[in-house]
C-alpha cells in the first residue's frame, strides 16, 4: 500500500475480469505471476508456495498455487472451483476470477465470468486455436463480456516466434467475427518466465502494444453499463420513524441501467403509477444525478404503496412487462431440466415462481451449432427455453443490459441455484 494512499486506493476503479482457457494453458500460473510482479502477494506465501514447489520436485516456483487453494487442485495441477483474488495497481483495483477449464466445470466458469467487465483468454502457442478456446470464447460472448485480451501463452516454448504469433492472431478473429464480442486484444506471454505480463519481454521486440498489466490498466469501462435505460427495482423501502426524519419515506436499490434526477418523471412498475423524485440520497448526502451501478435511495413526491421487487423506470422508456420469456440458460445441477416443472426465479430484486414450458434447442459450445433433437438438459449444458411466470416480470434482452436481462432459477426444495438465465 506503499505507492499510493488509503484514500486513493477506495476511490479508484475496479476492473473484474475472469480467466478461461484450456487445461495445462497455464492461467492459475498467469495469475500468480501477475501478483507477485505487481507486488500483490506476502512473503509468508510466497515462501510457502517455494516449499511446496521444491517438494513437488518443480525446477520453477510454482506461481499456480497462489490460486490454486483445493487440495485436490494441488495435487492434479488444475483449477477446479473459482478462485477470487483481489490485487491492485497505482492505476487500478482488480478482482480475479480464475476459472477451470474442464468441460464438466462449465458452470464455474459461468459463476466466475457473470459479473466480469474483461476476459482473459489463454492460448497455448504450441497447439494455437483449439475447441476449448471455442467454447471459453462463446461462452464469454453470451455473458456479453465486452472486453476479451487473447493471451498466447508459452512463447518461449515456440522460440518467440512472431510468425506463430500473428497465425493464431489470425485464427482467433476469424472465429471471433462469429461472436458479438466488441474488443479483442492479443498479447504474446511467457506466464512462467514473466514476458509481457508486468513488464516487457525482452525476448519479443517485434511486439509493441503493452504488457497484460498495462491492457487491464487501459481498458474503459465507463460505458460497459447500459445508461440509456432508466431501470431502479426497489429492494428495501427506507421509513426511519425518527423526530428528524419523520415523514421521511425511500426506496433504496441499486441503479440496474440509465441516469436519474431530482425533477425526473417516473413510472412505477407493476402499478404503472406515476410520480416524480423529490430526492435522491447517497449517504448522509444529495445526489443531482445517479446512474448504473450506484446504489441509492429514492424518495417521490407522491405516496404510493411501492414494495420490494417493484421498478422506477422512465414513463417513456419501458422495459418489457411479460410473463412469456424466452432465455439461454446454463444448466447447474444434477438433476436434468425438468419440462414443466416448476421452479422459483429472482430476477432483480423480484421473487416468482415459473413453469418451463419448452426447450428450443440446446447449443454444442465446442462448434456453436444447435441441435435439435436432444432436448435433454443436464449438467454444465446451454440451451434456450421457454418459461412462464405467475407474476409478469420486467424484462430487457441480456444483450441490452446484463443486470435486468438475467435471473436465475431456484430449486423450491432445496433452495440451490440450479441454472442461470440470459434474457433474449
Amino acid at each position: 500500500m506503499d505507492e499510493f494512499s488509503t484514500k486513493g486506493y477506495l476511490d479508484m476503479e475496479l476492473l473484474r475480469f475472469t480467466t478461461a482457457g484450456s487445461v495445462d494453458d497455464g492461467k492459475s500460473t498467469l495469475i500468480g505471476r501477475l501478483l507477485y510482479d505487481s507486488k500483490s502477494i506476502f512473503e509468508d506465501q510466497l515462501e510457502a508456495v517455494k516449499r511446496a514447489s521444491i517438494r513437488r520436485g518443480n525446477e520453477h516456483v510454482d506461481l499456480a498455487l497462489l490460486t490454486d487453494g483445493l487440495r485436490a487442485e494441488r495435487e492434479q495441477g488444475i483449477t477446479i472451483d473459482v478462485a477470487y483474488r483481489y490485487f491492485a495497481t497505482p492505476k487500478r483495483k482488480f478482482i480475479i476470477a480464475d476459472t477451470p477449464g474442464h468441460t464438466q466445470y462449465t458452470r464455474n466458469m459461468v459463476t466466475g465470468a457473470s459479473t466480469a467487465n474483461a476476459a482473459i483468454i489463454l492460448i497455448d502457442a504450441r497447439n494455437g486455436v483449439t475447441e476449448q478456446t471455442c467454447r471459453h470464447s462463446y461462452i464469454a460472448s453470451l455473458l456479453r463480456i465486452p472486453h476479451v485480451i487473447a493471451c498466447i501463452n508459452k512463447m518461449d516454448l515456440v522460440g518467440y516466434s512472431q510468425d506463430v504469433f500473428n497465425k493464431i492472431r489470425k485464427d482467433y478473429t476469424e472465429f471471433g467475427e462469429k461472436l458479438e464480442i466488441p474488443e479483442i486484444r492479443f498479447v504474446p506471454i511467457s506466464a512462467l518466465h514473466g514476458d509481457n505480463v508486468v513488464e516487457p519481454s525482452v525476448n519479443m521486440p517485434w511486439y509493441d502494444n503493452g504488457t497484460l498489466r498495462q491492457v487491464l490498466e487501459g481498458i474503459e469501462i465507463g460505458n460497459d453499463h447500459n445508461l440509456v435505460d432508466p431501470r431502479f427495482p426497489v429492494q428495501f423501502v427506507i421509513r426511519p420513524m425518527s423526530d428528524e426524519f419523520h415523514d421521511y419515506r425511500g426506496y433504496a436499490g441499486r441503479v440496474a441501467g440509465g441516469v436519474f434526477s431530482p425533477g425526473d418523471k417516473v413510472t412505477v412498475l407493476p402499478s404503472m403509477l406515476k410520480s416524480t423524485i423529490k430526492s435522491i440520497d447517497v449517504y448522509k448526502t444529495h445526489a443531482d444525478r445517479v446512474y448504473a451501478p450506484m446504489s441509492v435511495t429514492i424518495s417521490l413526491d407522491d405516496d404510493i404503496d411501492i414494495s420490494r421487487g417493484d421498478m422506477l423506470v422512465k414513463e417513456d422508456n419501458l422495459p418489457r412487462i411479460t410473463q412469456d420469456i424466452d432465455m439461454m440458460v446454463c444448466w447447474m445441477n444434477e438433476k436434468p431440466l425438468q419440462v414443466n416443472g416448476k421452479y422459483a426465479i429472482k430476477h432483480t430484486t423480484r421473487d416468482v415462481r415459473c413453469l418451463i414450458k419448452e426447450v428450443k434447442y440446446k447449443v454444442n459450445v465446442n462448434n456453436l451449432e444447435h441441435i435439435d433433437g436432444d432436448l435433454n438438459v443436464g449438467l454444465n449444458d446451454i440451451a434456450c427455453i421457454s418459461i412462464r411466470t405467475t407474476k409478469p416480470l420486467f424484462v430487457d434482452s441480456y444483450k441490452k443490459n446484463r443486470r435486468t436481462g438475467a435471473l436465475i432459477i431456484i430449486d423450491e426444495a432445496t433452495n440451490s441455484t440450479i441454472g442461470v438465465g440470459m434474457v433474449i
